[in-house]
């Protein structure tokens, strides 16, 4: 059981996500990534930007899915994923980032793919993207790609597969 409550973001809560995401990362650009992914209603997804609050209901991390495509079909990216270095390594990052797993299989959203860590995401369900035949428009080490199925029938059904198309804030 998981000491972090996790929800969707709300129009209070922005500010918060873009402290988390710039003091994760190195420069403004994942942060500036957020907004430019929130500013855009072909990726955006209400219900799909997931913040995990701390015990004052601060939101100390924060996973984003928004929508990409793989060869012509509907998919899911996730990024960025951040938390505040006070928070990090307690979990906070892992229950934003299955809230979000678990809105989107409510949603009925059948892939999530996602560029990271190949020791972190398989936690999850991920697996290397290539076992799907799913590739990146650009070059990447092969454990770093990976994808999900989350759909009914998982691992029963096809899943697209191709090279993922990005929304146009990703700049790929």
């Amino acid at each position: 059981m998981s000491p972090w409550i996790t929800r969707p973001e709300t129009a209070g809560d922005l500010g918060a996500i873009r402290a988390v995401v710039l003091g994760a990362f190195p420069t403004a650009e994942e942060a500036d990534l957020v907004e430019a992914l929130r500013a855009d209603p072909e990726a955006w997804l209400d219900g799909l930007s997931i913040v995990a609050t701390g015990p004052d209901g601060t939101p100390v991390g924060h996973a984003l899915l928004t929508r990409c495509h793989v060869g012509d079909a509907p998919a899911l990216a996730l990024a960025p994923c951040a938390v505040l270095p006070a928070y990090q390594r307690t979990g906070a990052g892992s229950a934003a980032i299955r809230a979000g797993l678990a809105a989107a299989r409510e949603r009925g959203e059948g892939l999530v793919v996602v560029l990271g860590h190949a020791g972190y995401y398989p936690r999850f369900g991920f697996t290397p993207a290539s076992r799907f035949g799913i590739r990146a428009p650009f070059e990447v080490p092969d454990e770093a790609l990976m994808a999900l199925d989350l759909g009914p029938g998982a691992g029963t059904r096809p899943v697209p597969a191709g090279t993922i198309r990005y929304p146009a804030a990703f700049g790929i």
